[in-house]
């Protein structure tokens, strides 16, 4: 599984530049017979707080009650890129819900300015969303695991704490909730780029610390040089880490097929969040994996 997701500017058009970067992705999936075509969603809905949440899913293809994963997108909000990437963790095994968060709060882009007082609304819609999942043919309700990126990567940890039905989650360059560290964890991963400008990489450090303080089995992993978005050698890495991850704590299948053209996207300001907890970039011989 090669796993590609990045996150889109919130607030911004694309450029042609950005574009073509897309439809070159779209092109190399395509060649690998992993678009669309073999984990075609289909678009659902459940009420959250009254509201109706649009989810997608994309089906195994396996017989009997499978694993499921969760994704949360970022908070340029649920696109082609994140169906593309659901699709692929689809190709391992697993029933995967790309859950459109944002419509609870009637937003198709997170506005940075009210993403704090939101989070806890995206959270309880997140919960209500493992809900839904969990009563799906096909689902094995014991067998759920979150995958967040950016924003959804703080939601998904949010949620976590709180929610005993998720067995684990992937943090992908996300950032750590206020009061992240006061419920139970799950098994967690952890992947963020050293020179990341919209997340500084000081959240993946403080999250390192909570979990090694709370005894969570977990993996923290630092690329130095990528940013918000992994490319070439970093992001088949993170792929490989994250399918055996979820492969270990869900009991999904290894699969592994092409890499696809890397695609990164530059946000123009920092994202609004920092560490709760500061600690210097550990070294090797801290369990930090480089």
């Amino acid at each position: 599984m090669t796993l590609l997701i990045v996150q889109e500017p919130a607030g911004t058009h694309e450029s042609n530049r950005t574009m073509k970067r897309i439809l070159a992705f779209a092109f190399a999936l395509s060649l690998l017979g992993i678009d669309g075509a073999l984990h075609r969603s289909s678009a659902e809905e459940f009420a959250s707080g009254g509201v109706g949440i649009t989810i997608e899913r994309f089906a195994s293809g396996a017989s009997g009650n499978r694993p499921a994963v969760i994704l949360l997108h970022g908070a340029d909000g649920p696109g082609f890129r994140y169906r593309a990437a659901a699709g692929e963790v689809a190709a391992g095994g697993y029933n995967v819900f790309l859950v459109h968060y944002l419509n609870r709060t009637g937003q198709v882009r997170a506005s940075y300015s009210t993403i704090h007082q939101n989070l806890p609304v995206w959270t309880r819609t997140v919960r209500d969303a493992i809900g839904y999942v969990s009563q799906q043919q096909g689902v094995d309700s014991n067998r759920i695991g979150l995958l967040g990126v950016s924003l959804g990567g703080g939601l998904a940890l949010a949620t976590a704490q709180q929610d005993s039905r998720i067995r684990a989650v992937v943090d992908y360059f996300g950032f750590v909730p206020q009061g992240f560290g006061s419920g139970r964890l799950p098994p967690t991963l952890v992947l963020h780029g050293s020179s990341d400008p919209i997340v500084p990489v000081s959240n993946a450090y403080a999250l390192q610390t909570i979990l090694q303080a709370r005894r969570v089995p977990h993996e923290v992993q630092i690329y130095p040089g990528q940013g918000h978005g992994f490319t070439g050698v970093a992001q088949a890495d993170a792929s490989q880490r994250i399918n055996a991850f979820f492969s270990r704590y869900l009991g999904g299948r290894a699969v592994t097929v092409g890499r696809s053209a890397p695609v990164e996207f530059e946000e123009p300001r920092r994202f609004p969040f920092r560490a709760r907890i500061m600690s210097p970039a550990p070294s090797n011989s801290s369990g930090m994996s480089w």
